[in-house]
């Protein structure tokens, strides 16, 4: 199975359990933007935990109503970006 596999495969036993307590709030709708910023990041050299938690991170930091991808909001707001790299664990370049 695939790292991105198995991320995805996380995000779905978390979102339906609401296991723990920083996930307990996700969402179908947080899943999805998870997922899509694990599709985006998944070239970057990270290990899919960390991917995940970047992921989860900043999709917490989101505003319900966000309309843009993590991808893109992250460029708008470079300290939460950098808030969720160090608390994931992102290694850099």
């Amino acid at each position: 199975m695939t790292s991105i596999a198995r991320s995805l495969l996380i995000i779905a036993a978390v979102t339906s359990a609401g296991a723990g307590a920083a996930y307990a709030q996700q969402t179908a709708d947080d899943a999805k933007w998870i997922a899509q910023c694990v599709t985006d990041n998944k070239d970057e050299g990270q290990s899919a935990p960390v991917v995940l938690a970047y992921c989860t991170c900043m999709t917490n930091k989101m505003s319900s109503g966000e309309t843009r991808s993590v991808s893109q909001w992250e460029k708008a707001n470079p300290r939460t970006q950098e808030a969720c790299s160090a608390e994931a664990g992102w290694k850099g370049k």
